[in-house]
Order: structure tokens, then C-alpha cells, then sequence
């Protein structure tokens, strides 16, 4: 898969947690940062990636997150860690 397709589904993922009312407002807009992140293109994919899964660690270690917003976030972040540095 594509360095693209695997940022692509992160960012339908994290529109998922953004659009879900069971999820505390700090993580939605935390996950906004993300996808807001992960669509700059003027950074490199690598370099997205880097920085997005940086601000997932922070996010998965909120002791309010869901549970299954955790898993999500986990999902998201080994999917990322496929992208190649260079």
C-alpha cells in the first residue's frame, strides 16, 4: 500500500473519532490536529506521519479517552508507522 492510500485511511479514521459524540471534546480536536497534520503537504509523508503519530502517543495516554477511541488511535498510529522515511 501506497505511502498516500495509508494516510488516506488514517484520515477517514480520525474524521470517524471526530464525528463521534461519545468522545471528549479535547480528543475530537486533538484528532482534528492530526488529520490537519497528515493533509499538509507541504511536509514530506514521512515527516506527517512522524509528526501525527507523536501527537497520537499524547493522545492515547488521556485516561478519559473510550476505550475502543483508544483502539482506534492505536489502529491508526501502526498504520502510519508503515509509511517509509526516505
Amino acid at each position: 500500500m501506497t505511502a498516500e492510500n495509508v494516510i488516506k485511511q488514517c484520515v477517514e479514521v480520525l474524521e470517524r473519532i471526530m464525528s463521534d459524540d461519545t468522545v471528549p471534546r479535547n480528543i475530537r480536536r486533538s484528532a482534528d490536529s492530526v488529520k490537519a497534520t497528515l493533509l499538509n503537504v507541504q511536509e514530506s509523508e514521512a515527516i506527517r506521519a512522524a509528526s501525527a503519530i507523536s501527537i497520537l502517543d499524547e493522545i492515547s495516554n488521556d485516561p478519559n479517552i473510550p476505550l475502543h477511541t483508544r483502539t482506534l488511535i492505536w489502529n491508526v498510529a501502526s498504520q502510519l508507522e508503515t509509511v517509509p522515511v526516505g
